[in-house]
């Protein structure tokens, strides 16, 4: 079986990890569990370019027992766990290439073995592996059934393939999906990226201004747990419906130039390029401290800040370098990378259950679909409805049914007051 990771021998560590997981993942657990009974994936190949994490590794498995033929690569090259990569070579025979800390180009060439491998299905964290076949291999798309995409950037990039024309393939947009987003996005953001800002640098939140650039699903979570571990908090937003939003939400809202001038801790979650630019570094404060939560590392412009910086020192703690900036020091986290699965161990496993369970799911309905259109489809209700019934039975919470008289009401228009 080839693969490509850091150290075989970290594998015992990483099944630990993922048994640890497992245990507050219920409802992927169930998906797999008749995903080996059904086989739904049987003799598909399933490429799937994710954040290679002990949750992952159970969606994998899922796949795997499922049926499908899964060949797993890092969509980020500092998420990967080096000892979950091994633990699913060594102990559950997935072809894994990850490694953390890979380059470049080290991480577009696991991305081309992946593609080798002729998938009918794809999974994406950020699209690198669908637009990369199509760029580099259109052939293989008469042959591709179709794939999932699960963050916000990708979806962005993705329904901006599909405006254009160029998007030659189906894929469902797992990261709409309101058992993914309302709950992974809001609350596993929001936690995590928290997580990951204390465990690099030790801080303390609490009389901090947090500066949060962008109020989706992302930012109203971090927004959220700053606030509640007592911190004051910023928002800037492009959106005016958005802004609206987390001013109603008691946030003070303002422009990325105001906002330079008064925070501590500015966290990007905007999906975009470019939100925090050289005339931003220039206001900081000194010792401020910038990071990234959004898939990619464009949020914040680190090729002005080097050019503005008099000296630099990396790693002046792990995952964190400093910048000055006229006599000022600047604290860049995870190279303006996720700083939540960079610096940190990503969401927790409760939460990613529900998103896993959703993007196994989704693949099944793939799987089972009849020639589809090329375009960006939602995770269907009935998916959506299950994920949520199941989550609620592993917490142990029960909902109330509509009586046939309810239903009758809701579906009936002459009933009034």
């Amino acid at each position: 079986m080839e693969y490509d990771i850091r150290d075989a021998g970290l594998a015992p560590a990483g099944k630990k990890r993922i048994e640890w997981a497992e245990r507050d993942m219920p409802v992927l657990r169930a998906v797999r569990e008749r995903f080996e009974k059904e086989k739904p994936l049987a003799g598909k190949t399933l490429a799937a370019v994710l954040h290679v994490t002990a949750e992952t590794a159970n969606l994998v498995r899922a796949l795997k027992a499922g049926g499908a033929n899964v060949f797993l690569a890092a969509s980020n090259p500092l998420s990967t766990q080096d000892d979950v990569a091994a633990a699913l070579v060594k102990e559950y025979e997935i072809p894994t290439f990850a490694i953390k800390g890979e380059d470049k180009d080290t991480f577009f060439k696991h991305i081309e073995i992946l593609i080798g491998q002729k998938p009918q299905l794809t999974m994406d964290d950020g699209a690198d592996l669908v637009s990369t076949i199509h760029k580099s291999h259109p052939d293989l798309l008469p042959k591709i059934i179709g794939g999932t995409e699960e963050t916000t950037t990708g979806v962005i990039r993705l329904r901006a393939m599909a405006k254009d024309g160029a998007l030659k393939m189906p894929i469902v947009a797992v990261n709409d999906a309101k058992t993914k987003n309302m709950f992974d996005n809001r609350y596993g953001t929001g936690q995590s990226t928290l997580d990951g800002i204390i465990r690099a640098t030790d801080m303390l939140i609490a009389g901090k201004m947090v500066v949060v650039a962008g109020y989706g699903w992302c930012g109203k979570g971090l927004a959220m747990r700053a606030k509640g571990m007592g911190a004051g908090v910023v928002v800037t937003e492009v959106d005016p419906i958005k802004a609206l939003e987390a001013a109603m939400d008691g946030f003070f809202v303002t422009t990325m130039e105001q906002a330079a001038t008064m925070g501590d801790l500015f966290v990007t979650v905007t999906g975009n390029s470019k939100v925090i630019t050289g005339e931003h570094f220039k206001k900081m404060k000194d010792g401020a401290i910038v990071c990234n939560a959004g898939h990619f590392d464009v949020e914040i412009d680190l090729p002005a800040l080097e050019k503005l910086s008099s000296a630099v020192q990396k790693d002046v703690r792990t995952f964190v370098d400093e910048y000055i900036v006229a006599g000022k020091r600047v604290y860049v986290l995870a190279e303006g990378r996720l700083v939540n699965l960079a610096a940190a161990e990503g969401h927790p496993a409760s939460v990613m259950d529900m998103s896993f369970a959703t993007q196994a799911l989704s693949a099944e309905w793939m799987a089972k679909q009849k020639a589809l259109q090329p375009g960006v489809y939602e995770v269907s209700e009935e998916i959506e409805q299950t994920v949520a019934r199941l989550k609620l039975a592993a917490m142990g919470l029960t909902i109330d049914s509509l009586t046939p008289e309810q239903q009758k009401y809701l579906q009936s228009w002459q009933e009034g007051t």
